[in-house]
């Protein structure tokens, strides 16, 4: 059975993820981005200890693994945003508003448990052209 999807790889400086995950997946027309946290992509070290660094920082790595998907920021259609406390969520949203272009693609905010990081955010692009 052929695969009908393909694993996007990152640049040859950013080690591949411990886990048994990929980075991004194209299938079709939608590049899906698994969730993104305020970890440089190249050390590893956790960015920023407050809610307006980890979000430019978990921003940050989404662009990076969106472009390797061959996407932008303008090209997602939907996030999902896991905050550590609910109560961040009106400093995420001013960072998240000024970074993403409009117009703004879905999304849903959710509580999570999250290890010490303070905001994970995953994707869905689409690379369909009209």
């Amino acid at each position: 059975m052929t695969k009908r999807w393909n694993s996007i790889k990152l640049g040859a400086d950013i080690p591949a993820p411990a886990g048994a995950y990929s980075p991004a997946v194209r299938a079709g027309d939608f590049l899906y981005v698994s969730g993104q946290v305020p970890r440089d992509l190249k050390t590893g070290v956790t960015v920023g200890s407050d809610i307006v660094t980890q979000t430019r920082q978990v921003l940050s790595n989404l662009e990076t693994v969106l472009i390797a998907g061959g996407a932008a920021l303008s090209d997602v259609v939907s996030v999902t945003v896991y905050l550590a406390d609910p109560d961040l969520w009106a400093a995420f949203n001013g960072i998240y508003r000024e970074l993403m272009p409009e117009p703004y693609p879905t999304r849903t905010a959710v509580g999570a448990s999250l290890r010490g990081f303070l905001v994970e955010i995953s994707a869905v692009a689409y690379l369909g052209r009209p």
